[in-house]
């Protein structure tokens, strides 16, 4: 049996004067620094004077470096016929213990070759090392399954985030009934969206998972990798989450107010509203409820109606069809199609397919901002009261002008645009020819005459000052145009309420 010596084999004497406590230099291997099969074949290589390899039933070498055996005398071990085996073949002596391998796995070989005979010092060195190889194999394969089962507890989370996002609320309990017992058993939750560096978001998630026990769904963002959302059914955790987040320099925390289960996605992007307002507040949170916002400025009867004559023509299509669509479409309306699409576990042209349908069925044109904040507006307010009763007498048929000339909204609208006018930037007009150009950076510089980065860094500075997120698609953005309708300064978007 032929078989190769390992790299700088010390010789027999400094061997035994070394080896005269290898039992205690085989237990530091099981140290928590140590712990590695590859480290103990390692050190009884260099303790015997060999090489040494470890060897499932099929020959496949585990931990070492391949050392030639029979087939048959593998087979004869691991089937346990024997116990171990020592042979000599062609000067080199070979000797071979059975090893108990961890599922799905059976039993296993470890394997020793060297060039002199094994003595009753070697041999026992070798069954001892054995014995210390099976903990520790056994003792990787836990750990390996322990990190499979968070894996899939993470995407079981995930899971059961995109089927409340979708307002499929009866699958989204039955998948979590199954590991969290009673998780969704509430007709309501908040959402919080934690913010930190990429690298430290696992981190954070174990942390956030921790704080809330099993009575929050902790999920890591698919679409934003610095982001964990947090579905709180009680909203006595946020307390907590707030504590850990205050004691993270460079993490922020943002807050929806308490929605219902349908409305995950609403109060999705209340928080990360709310995280914008987080990023300026020394406390590094915010709750998007702490501010006031245009719809709630508007005549509740008038904005229902008008919401419910907009979204009319979508009435036709079966339920589960029309709560699919107008799911996607309030998520491909507050963030990018590509980050609608990681959150619902769909691809972005089944995104852009839904909303093309949603933008036919309503006609009008989303590549218009004003239209799509009015859109907005309309899909918020239905999903807050739920869909509007058709009215039996004269119908109450106001228009979207109406609702923005109300004195309330014009005020707040007044006041909020108002902070802008302190800045030397006149960053007042440079946002309003950006929202006249569909925030479209390089054709608002073209009609001020000014590079389009110039406007970029306008628009950035206005929103500290505004408290809002601009630059990307949102609730914060469709805010500051209403704001804009209300005032004149924006014209008003064309909205038909009937299919093109």
């Amino acid at each position: 049996m032929a078989g190769q010596e390992g790299d700088g084999t010390v010789p027999e004497s400094d061997r035994a004067e070394a080896g005269a406590d290898w039992a205690g230099a085989l237990l530091d291997q099981l140290r928590p620094s140590g712990r590695d099969p590859g480290r103990v074949v390692a050190w009884l290589a260099d303790t015997v004077g060999g090489a040494v390899c470890v060897l499932d039933a099929q020959g496949t070498v585990l931990a070492g470096h391949r050392i030639p055996v029979e087939p048959e005398l593998i087979g004869a071990i691991t089937a346990g016929r024997i116990a171990s085996a020592s042979l000599e073949d062609a000067g080199r002596h070979l000797r071979l213990v059975r090893v108990e391998l961890p599922p799905p796995a059976t039993t296993g070989v470890l394997a020793v070759v060297r060039p002199e005979p094994f003595d009753r010092r070697t041999a026992e060195v070798v069954n001892h090392a054995a014995s210390v190889l099976e903990l520790l194999l056994r003792a990787r394969e836990s750990t390996a399954a322990g990190i499979r089962l968070k894996r899939a507890a993470s995407d079981l989370r995930l899971a059961i985030l995109q089927l409340l996002m979708v307002q499929d609320i009866v699958a989204a309990r039955r998948v979590a009934a199954g590991l969290w017992p009673g998780l969704l058993d509430t007709d309501a939750a908040s959402v919080y969206v934690a913010e930190t560096h990429s690298r430290e978001r696992d981190r954070l998630a174990e942390d956030c998972l921790d704080a809330t026990g099993e009575r929050a769904l902790v999920v890591r963002c698919p679409a934003v990798d610095e982001h964990v959302i947090i579905v709180l059914p009680d909203e006595a955790e946020a307390r907590r989450l707030r504590t850990l987040v205050d004691s993270r320099p460079g993490s922020f925390l943002g807050g929806s107010v308490r929605q219902a289960l349908a409305a995950t996605a609403t109060a999705y992007g209340q928080a990360v509203s709310a995280l914008a307002v987080a990023r300026f507040r020394p406390e590094q949170s915010a709750v998007y409820a702490e501010r006031t916002h245009p719809e709630l400025l508007m005549d509740p009867a008038g904005l229902r109606a008008w919401s419910s004559r907009l979204l009319r023509p979508l009435d036709t299509l079966p339920h589960h069809t029309r709560a699919e669509l107008l799911a996607t479409t309030r998520l491909g309306l507050e963030f990018t199609a590509v980050s609608a699409a990681k959150v619902l576990g769909v691809s972005r042209n089944t995104v852009r397919a839904r909303m093309d349908r949603v933008e036919s069925l309503l006609g009008t044109d989303f590549s218009d901002l004003t239209v799509r904040a009015a859109v907005h507006l309309a899909l918020n307010t239905e999903e807050s009261h739920g869909e509007t009763e058709r009215p039996g007498g004269r119908p109450n048929r106001p228009e979207l002008g109406d609702l923005l000339a109300g004195p309330a909204l014009r005020t707040w609208s007044q006041e909020l645009l108002a902070r802008l006018d302190t800045d030397g930037r006149d960053l007042r007009r440079t946002l309003r020819t950006w929202l006249a150009a569909g925030a479209n950076a390089e054709r608002a510089a073209q009609s001020l005459g000014v590079h389009a980065q110039t406007v970029r860094d306008h628009v950035r500075g206005a929103e500290p000052v505004l408290e809002r997120q601009l630059l990307a698609a949102g609730s914060d953005l469709y805010e500051v145009v209403l704001s804009h309708l209300a005032l004149g300064e924006l014209t008003p978007p064309a909205l038909t309420g009937r299919p093109a």
